[in-house]
């Protein structure tokens, strides 16, 4: 939505102050804006993906830091090739590329402007190739979604049939694709013997570097040999774990901005006050400072990141099915309920935390507490919905790895059927299944009310643990469970039982 469009449907825009370089000193004290001289900065990085996540996460921690005083050249360059991408840029332009970030804690709301980003290209994929090229570029980092990597939901492998996969290969000089604009830029550089620069995913996908790595390297072992040679060699991919709930912007919250705060921005971002960015230290060609400004930079990653899947996302799994079956709508709603945050904390507790390595100077117990007070939270609003989605995709990495740790090690699994129990039962039940694998699991779930095992059947989600006697035998207790009484029922059934 561009600012002309949005003007004309704010309220008492007599009251607010259009955003913009020249009008931050006409904002409210309250409003915390940048204390640098933004005419100092230069580009350093350049972002792919200009969503509300990067502007409330990697966008918000360059911003302090740049208030250090501390590594102006490493500002922000925006780009994009979906046509979101030049709403964005569009909205954003006249303000000067500023973004207004509002943290929603449920006491009280606090509002900074954040201006580390300076420019945004043009969305056409050349414009975009020739900035790659710039050698002061030393990042380019991703929010693209895991759409954009181009992964096979059968082997978790790259692609390489894809349509536009195949499209740029077979053109490298008119890419469709982010990767196929990567190698482009990436090759201008190898040609003026330029080094490249480290290819850094935000998206909440696992092990999202090697990810990364995986199509980019994929994509160019398409095109040559010599090519991919030089991206294993030179490119590096560090992983990341990303964490911020960052909720759409909607009407309303356009609104609260003004009305709160006095600004007129077409695209502010509300988040969680609650961040965490953890990554790998491998940067060639340098980085921002971000330890300075609470980025914890680590050897490996992976610790970190099975914590926060298995825990933060498995909750979020756990949560969501039971509390659509009951009838919820938002999450902090279904959280005020005892049976679900009972069971939710019991799983992980009894069933989860057990099963994963200790990482030093970190409590599991204390982590799942902030997981749930940050789900808790009735000003971000999420929705049961949004958790249900593609749960074909999200089973496998969030429970079912767990599972396979506790039949490897003898563990307690009850409750984890129970949770492959109620998706069972609400992809049985869901009117607005979404899921690419919808039709098939609908017919799946109806087939277990009388063979339980027409669920673990589908090998496209559970592999070869369906054939697994303890967890099948689990599930099949547990599918019996659901179906026999209602929801609460075996909820309050799994909350009773004697402890391990």
């Amino acid at each position: 939505m561009t600012r002309a469009m949005y003007s004309t449907q704010i309220r008492h825009t007599d009251m607010t102050t259009p955003l913009a370089r020249s009008t931050l000193s006409q904002l409210p004290g309250r409003v915390s804006v940048p204390s640098y001289d933004r005419a100092d900065l230069s580009p350093g990085i350049l972002h792919i993906g200009m969503g509300n996540f990067h502007r409330a996460h990697q966008a918000a921690y360059l911003d302090r830091l740049f208030n250090l005083g501390l590594d102006h050249d490493w500002a922000i360059v925006g780009a994009g090739i979906m046509p979101f991408d030049a709403a964005r840029r569009a909205a954003l332009e006249p303000q000067d590329w500023l973004s207004t970030v509002v943290e929603l804690s449920p006491d009280t709301y606090e509002a900074r402007v954040t201006g580390a980003m300076i420019d945004f290209c043009p969305v056409d994929a050349q414009a975009i190739i020739r900035r790659i090229a710039d050698p002061a570029i030393r990042i380019v980092s991703l929010t693209i979604t895991e759409g954009g990597y181009f992964i096979d939901a059968a082997t978790g492998m790259f692609d390489p049939a894809h349509p536009d996969i195949r499209h740029d290969a077979a053109m490298p000089d008119a890419p469709v694709t982010v990767f196929g604009i990567l190698l482009a830029g990436l090759r201008l550089r190898q040609e003026t013997g330029q080094p490249p620069p480290t290819i850094l995913s935000c998206d909440n996908i696992p092990e999202n570097g090697h990810v990364a790595r995986q199509a980019l390297a994929g994509l160019a072992a398409l095109m040559s040999d010599e090519l991919h040679g030089w991206i294993m060699e030179q490119v590096a991919c560090p992983n990341s774990m990303v964490d911020r709930i960052t909720p759409a912007t909607s009407e309303a919250k356009r609104v609260m901005v003004a009305d709160t705060f006095g600004i007129d921005d077409a695209a502010p971002v509300v988040c969680e006050p609650f961040t965490q960015w953890v990554m790998e230290d491998n940067f060639p060609l340098g980085r921002p400072a971000l330890e300075k400004v609470g980025v914890e930079f680590v050897a490996d990653i992976a610790a970190h990141e099975t914590m926060k899947l298995r825990i933060l996302n498995a909750s979020h799994a756990a949560l969501s099915y039971p509390s659509a079956l009951l009838g919820y709508d938002c999450v902090h709603d279904a959280l005020a309920d005892a049976d679900v945050s009972g069971w939710i904390t019991r799983l992980m507790h009894e069933e989860v935390i057990p099963v994963l390595a200790p990482i030093p100077g970190v409590n599991y117990p204390d982590y799942l507490k902030t997981c749930l007070e940050r789900f808790a939270n009735p000003e971000v609003r999420d929705t049961i919905a949004r958790l249900c989605q593609d749960g074909s995709n999200r089973q496998p990495k969030f429970i079912l790895p767990t599972v396979r740790d506790a039949l490897a090690t003898g563990r307690p699994l009850d409750g984890l059927a129970l949770e492959v129990a109620l998706w069972c039962r609400y992809c049985a039940e869901s009117q607005e299944l979404t899921d690419p694998r919808a039709d098939m699991l609908r017919a799946a779930a109806r087939a277990a009310r009388q063979t339980p095992a027409a669920f673990l059947g589908l090998t496209e989600v559970f592999g070869i643990l369906g054939q697994h006697d303890r967890f099948a035998n689990a599930c099949a207790r547990q599918i019996e469970a659901v179906w026999s009484g209602d929801v609460r029922a075996a909820l309050r059934a799994f909350l009773n039982k004697k402890a391990a």
